[in-house]
């Protein structure tokens, strides 16, 4: 058991937690708020997402000992909520619910939604719900109650809020894990969208490496044919590195100590841009370095922070290289099941050996395109099935 400190609907409170028990489990069954449902407990149906320092979270996967200090507001907390009761109106006007099942969870992402995204259009809606799950009602009347409350508050002129990273008429608290990270650049048409002169206050500020809460973290090697010396020379040059990894590209140029860069990820029909700078730190001495930095996927709000540490160690009487690379990231938002145990590493150790095949081709004199495309994990994720079919019949 663990003690920790949360603030709960702004209440503060005390407790001992198991370190396994979810932050669902823990509002339900200790604290007695069963407005938060748990359906998959697996982050993708939404169900029981709630907000933890104004941000909305799965709460069926995130953990109450690894939020200590954090703010945490279910349904109930939104009882007095003005823009919650317009949407619990809408919803009723629209025949927005049935079951009521994923409602509570669909309240808390629309209030997002809203706040976010005034005047917001049904392709927005519909993008920004795409982690809510309803059997029910075809969502069609959830999107129109959205639709006529976004509208709404449009035409009274209300201001975008930033709700990512910051509680909203709440006490104001920052965690590692909702901080605002910088996207990459804004173009004018970003900066016309709603939301887009706050994402524009963000992106000036500079990115400040943070402390990761239970990141995930994965480890790989490999080796490439060329001297320890040409090897940790290209990686001293950003716009190098970023040009061997699938789907990356630099979208400033480098001073050597900072990048301002974009991945692009697809996965089935949905595609991510995660855009946001890094801080790069050398150590000629023991031939290693560190590459920390942050991302947002702007249009479904998806955060990644992460930090890479590299190794380079001379093999084969010194004519090889072998590089150690070793990661811990933070995904958080709808697109964060993709982080997930061994899919994460199988998929880790196919981008690798993409980007290794890439180092050695420019180690090689040739060339890496400078138009990459967009990293797609659907193809990943089917070759890590069928890489897992043929182990199983193989031992059958």
């Amino acid at each position: 058991m663990k003690p920790i400190r949360l603030s709960i609907n702004g209440r503060d409170i005390e407790a001992e937690v198991e370190p396994r028990q979810h932050l669902a489990d823990f509002v339900r069954e200790e604290l007695l708020l069963t407005g938060t449902h748990l359906g998959c407990e697996h982050g993708v149906c939404g169900a029981c997402t709630v907000l933890i320092d104004g941000a909305p979270a799965r709460a069926c996967i995130a953990f109450p000992v690894a939020l200590d200090g954090a703010s945490i507001t279910t349904v109930e907390g939104l009882a007095d909520d003005p823009v919650t009761a317009r949407l619990r109106e809408a919803f009723m006007a629209e025949h927005g619910l049935q079951c009521g099942f994923c409602t509570p969870g669909m309240l808390i992402m629309a209030r997002d939604i809203v706040l976010r995204l005034p005047g917001a259009d049904d392709a927005t809606i519909r993008h920004e719900l795409a982690g809510n799950l309803c059997r029910c009602t075809g969502y069609i009347g959830i999107i129109r109650a959205i639709r006529t409350v976004a509208a709404e508050r449009a035409r009274a002129g209300e201001a975008p809020v930033v709700t990512r990273g910051r509680a909203v008429d709440a006490p104001f608290h920052v965690s590692p894990l909702t901080l605002p990270v910088t996207p990459a650049r804004l173009s004018n048409a970003d900066a016309n969208r709603p939301g887009g002169s706050e994402q524009a206050k963000v992106a000036s500020a500079p990115f400040v490496p943070e402390t990761l809460r239970n990141p995930v973290e994965l480890a790989e090697e490999f080796e490439v044919p060329a001297s320890r010396a040409q090897v940790w020379a290209l990686f001293q040059d950003p716009a190098q590195v970023i040009a061997c990894l699938p789907g990356a590209r630099l979208v400033a140029p480098s001073d050597g100590r900072t990048v301002d860069a974009e991945m692009v990820v697809k996965l089935g029909p949905i595609q991510a841009a995660f855009g946001g700078t890094g801080v790069i730190a050398a150590d000629p001495a023991n031939w290693s370095g560190t590459i920390e930095g942050g991302g947002v996927d702007r249009r479904s709000a998806t955060r990644v922070q992460a930090r890479l540490t590299y190794r380079l160690d001379e093999v084969d009487g010194a004519k090889a290289t072998r590089v150690r690379v070793e990661v811990a990231y933070v995904l958080q938002g709808p697109l964060a099941q993709m982080s997930r145990g061994a899919l994460a590493r199988d998929m880790a150790a196919r981008l690798t050996a993409a980007f290794a095949n890439n180092l050695t081709a420019l180690l090689r004199g040739e060339t890496v395109s400078e138009q990459p495309a967009p990293l797609d994990a659907g193809s990943l994720l089917f070759s890590v099935v069928k890489d897992w079919l043929k182990r199983l019949f193989r031992r059958a």
